[in-house]
């Protein structure tokens, strides 16, 4: 009797363990779609503003450089908020994060549409860049409490193909809206509806972390390169900072992103006005766009898996600076190309769409994976915050500058300066990866 009761005792508790498995693993994968799709309803409310600037310019006149002011303020307006929401993040939590950026980015999706004047444009625009700034940080947090650290690579490169495939899903709608005769306001009233719908689903399909499914579930072994605090002592977002900024390799990715994110944004703010100056009607200059991010998903996903199974002394940005060798090369073929773009527009999107493939994997490999592999899920949302918010500083300016110079010396000229840039990115990343190697050679834990 009392063997058979031992034996019942002990399937009860095989069978409990396998029913919590099973609720954990339905949670995690759930949770992973809203991040992946949730992410996607953010870009509908936010690339819809590269595809709306040939109407904006039609219907109110614009030159180039005055809707840059609309790229560039929001720009600073991204970055601020990045600075801000990212530590947020680690106090807040990843989820409630993320949920209220997204909710701020409908609202003012939808107060834009009733905008006016350029001034109106540029002030609700910043509003709703700050929100949306909330997205990434409150995605990194989420994803490094659900996934052990040895998947950081994978894991994270299926989940950066939220922007770069929201940036096409958005494109492409804004396109078809655009086809069918939509006007301007349409092109940010619709996202915002179905970001809506996006948002309804994400509020009841996601858990913030494991333990909010079974609280007695142990938190992932951190194999960050830093230690903000021993075991099960809690950490206060001051020390995080503090201990990013210690370490050499975050300051080294701090001037990565810089230039990355700056020619990022050049690309997601104009690549469809800049079909438009070559000669392509507006649709097909939008849908033309999206080669782009399509093209960076999958350099996105190839660069994580390739990283997370080949990188040497966790060092990943050694394919990230080879990478960009060949985003240089694109570069300066399109600037060859714009000597005479009418005959070259195919060429044009061709390399267009090269560019995504070398320099989204390795943009998004910064505030990505190797955020989690330096700041672990405790320090994440502080990390993408400050990585993103210095990025996107440059991105102001150069999402501004490039219509100023688009305006005055054409776009050949912009494209031989793009090109230096991207050199500028490569000597970053070579750097940055003898960097990595040299700390993990003489890895310690910070100490505050």
């Amino acid at each position: 009797m009392e063997n058979s009761t031992l034996v019942k005792k002990t399937c009860y508790r095989t069978i409990m363990t396998e029913l919590e498995h099973r609720r954990l693993t339905r949670w995690r994968v759930s949770t992973f779609w809203v991040m992946l799709i949730g992410y996607i309803g953010y870009y509908l409310c936010r690339a819809n503003m590269s595809a709306a600037f040939p109407l904006l310019s039609q219907t109110f006149g614009f030159t180039n450089s005055e809707l840059g002011l609309i790229a560039l303020y929001s720009e600073f307006a991204y970055a601020v908020g990045k600075f801000i929401n990212g530590p947020w993040a680690d106090h807040l939590g990843g989820k409630k994060t993320f949920l209220l950026g997204m909710a701020g980015g409908i609202v003012f999706n939808l107060v834009f549409s009733q905008m006016h004047s350029l001034f109106g444009f540029i002030l609700i625009w910043c509003f709703c860049r700050f929100f949306l700034s909330m997205g990434w940080g409150g995605i990194v947090k989420t994803i490094g409490s659900w996934y052990p650290p040895e998947k950081n690579g994978t894991i994270m490169g299926f989940i950066s193909i939220n922007f770069q495939f929201g940036g096409v899903v958005a494109t492409l709608f804004a396109g078809a809206l655009i086809a069918h005769g939509v006007g301007w306001q349409g092109v940010f009233i619709a996202p915002a509806a179905v970001t809506l719908l996006i948002w309804i689903w994400s509020y009841f399909a996601a858990k913030e972390k494991p333990q909010d499914v079974i609280a007695s579930v142990p938190p992932f072994e951190s194999r960050s390169h830093l230690k903000f605090s021993e075991a099960g002592q809690p950490t206060s977002v001051r020390k995080i900072i503090l201990g990013l900024f210690q370490y050499s390799p975050f300051r080294q990715i701090l001037l990565f992103s810089f230039l990355t994110t700056l020619l990022r944004s050049i690309f997601f703010f104009w690549t469809p006005k800049l079909l438009v100056d070559i000669g392509m009607q507006t649709s097909t200059a939008v849908f033309g766009s999206a080669i782009f991010p399509f093209l960076g998903c999958l350099g996105t996903v190839l660069l994580g898996w390739f990283t997370d199974r080949y990188a040497k002394n966790g060092d990943r940005a050694q394919m990230m600076w080879i990478l960009l060798i060949g985003l240089v090369a694109s570069l300066l073929g399109i600037s060859y190309f714009m000597g005479d773009p009418a005959i070259h527009q195919q060429g044009i999107i061709l390399l267009l769409g090269l560019a995504g493939f070398f320099l989204l994997g390795p943009y998004s490999m910064s505030a990505g994976c190797l955020t989690l592999d330096i700041a672990g899920a405790e320090g994440a949302g502080s990390a993408a915050g400050f990585i993103d918010g210095v990025g996107y500083i440059g991105g102001a300016l150069a999402t501004w500058l490039t219509g100023l110079l688009s305006d005055q010396v054409g776009w050949r000229q912009v494209f031989l300066i793009l090109s230096g840039c991207a050199v500028a990115a490569t000597i970053s990343a070579f750097a940055l990866s003898r960097s990595l190697r040299h700390a993990q050679r003489t890895r310690k834990p910070v100490s505050i």
